[in-house]
């Protein structure tokens, strides 16, 4: 049988070390072709190395020196792509069979739509491809043959729940029987601290997951909520779901990473350690299920498994997100936008945590009295997610 060949888009981020640990264990099927990194040159050098990657991709000369640098002279070195136009370039290389799309932010949107548009197996951990730009995505999807697969774990979980036959996502129609995605969330590590003491929250304290070890960016976002508000969007896109039909329970435990409840009353459920690598595994061998390396699940061990409704004053970016989905597309873009550029702010301790929130409803209020039109092309997605991150910069300086 002929090994699959991957692109891993974001190799040095938790995710593609992730991916990498994953591929390591199935050497026989999973093949690696190409890596890209951002900042991270000696570490993709390594990487690199030990998967025998045959491409990776770089942002600029500087970074290309880097890498270089990194890698052993005596050692033939692969081939080095530069510039933005490399990481399409290597989402759509003809020998690629399946690109891990895992590149944060909307930094990430362009190289995962190329994929899409080239026809390939996409298996998405890019929140933005689909907040930003989800019905440009959906189509491309549909209209070349691509196959998509999510790999957020809470997304991930709900495909699985699904009766999808062996089929990957595509259609534009929501499942039969389905009444309601729930999709479940950690509550992060300010679920139950005095709402007036979130003011003076630093970063390190944001970045202290008590389930998941993720990068900074995303985990300020859990600790906001505002990645759940992403996924609901995520979830209304890939599964056709309207807004109305998605709720977000609070779970603290992470162990179910979310269920979906049929119109004759049965909730099937996803459950698992909270380890990246089930999904990743899941969509690496789907429609088999291989070996992740992750232990088994106690639930004896366990003991409880509680739920509660989320606090909208406590987590107001969840809110925000719920309004931006109704709102439409020009709405979301905007949320995303004027999050990234208020979380970087945040953890370089130049606004607060709860400025967060205030940066986005500001972001939204300005364009609800724009005459916004709702983006029909990569390019005016891309001006519109422009013009947000530079009124966002505004406001947070």
């Amino acid at each position: 049988m002929k090994p699959q060949r991957l692109c891993i888009l974001g190799s040095t981020g938790s995710i593609g070390c992730s991916t990498l640990d994953v591929v390591s264990r199935h050497a026989d099927t999973l093949q690696v072709h190409a890596l890209t990194a951002h900042s991270r040159m000696e570490q993709l050098a390594q990487q690199a190395m030990s998967s025998g990657a045959r491409v990776v991709a770089v942002p600029d000369d500087a970074a290309r020196q880097r890498f270089l640098a990194a890698w052993p002279a005596q050692r033939p070195a692969p081939e080095i792509r530069v510039g933005a136009q490399a990481l399409e370039a290597c989402a759509a290389d003809p020998d690629v069979d399946t690109v891990m799309a895992a590149i944060v932010g909307a930094a990430g949107l362009p190289s995962a739509l190329a994929a899409a548009r080239a026809g390939k197996r996409v298996l998405l951990a890019n929140k933005e491809a689909l907040v930003a730009a989800g019905s440009l995505f959906m189509a491309a999807v549909r209209q070349n043959g691509a196959e998509l697969l999510p790999i957020d774990s809470e997304h991930n979980a709900i495909f699985q729940c699904l009766p999808h036959a062996g089929a990957t996502l595509s259609s534009a129609m929501p499942a039969r029987g389905v009444r309601r995605l729930l999709l479940t969330a950690s509550g992060g590590p300010f679920r139950t601290v005095d709402i007036a003491s979130l003011e003076g929250v630093t970063p390190e304290q944001a970045c202290a997951h008590p389930n998941w070890s993720m990068g900074r960016k995303i985990s300020v976002d859990s600790a906001t909520m505002l990645n759940k508000g992403l996924e609901v969007i995520e979830a209304h896109w890939l599964f056709s779901m309207p807004p109305e039909q998605i709720q977000v329970v609070i779970h603290p435990q992470s162990m179910i990473h979310s269920m979906v409840e049929y119109e004759d009353g049965s909730i099937l459920a996803q459950l698992g350690q909270p380890d990246m690598r089930t999904p990743i595994a899941y969509g690496l061998g789907f429609p088999d299920r291989i070996e992740s390396g992750v232990g088994p699940l106690d639930l004896a061990m366990i003991g409880r498994l509680d739920f509660e409704p989320p606090d909208f004053r406590r987590f107001p970016c969840l809110k925000l997100s719920f309004q931006a989905l109704e709102a439409g597309q020009e709405a979301c873009i905007v949320l995303n936008a004027a999050n990234e550029i208020a979380v970087e702010h945040f953890l370089n301790n130049r606004i607060p945590f709860t400025g967060i929130a205030r940066v986005i409803e500001e972001c939204l209020d300005r364009m609800s009295g724009s005459a916004a039109r709702s983006p029909d092309s990569l390019e005016a997605v891309l001006e519109l997610d422009a013009s947000a991150r530079q009124h966002a910069q505004q406001l947070c300086q």
